[in-house]
C-alpha cells in the first residue's frame, strides 16, 4: 500500500491555532453538555501539541544523552 504525501502550506502551529478556535467557538455555542466537555478538552490536547511542538522545535533543545 503507498501511502500518500501531502505538502502541508500551513505550519502545524497555524492549523493547530485554528482548530482550537474552531473547537471553542463551536463549544461555547452549546449547552453544558458530554460534547461541549469533549470539544474543549480536545482544544486543550491541540494546545499542549502547541506546546511540545514549540518546545521540540527551540534552538535550546538537546538531544537525551
Amino acid at each position: 500500500m503507498k501511502h500518500r504525501h501531502l505538502e502541508q502550506t500551513r505550519s502545524l502551529r497555524e492549523r493547530l491555532v485554528d482548530e482550537i478556535n474552531c473547537l471553542r467557538e463551536e463549544a461555547h455555542l452549546l449547552p453544558p453538555s458530554h460534547r461541549r466537555e469533549m470539544l474543549l478538552r480536545r482544544a486543550q490536547q491541540d494546545e499542549t501539541a502547541m506546546q511540545i511542538d514549540a518546545w521540540l522545535s527551540s534552538p535550546g533543545l538537546r538531544a537525551p544523552t
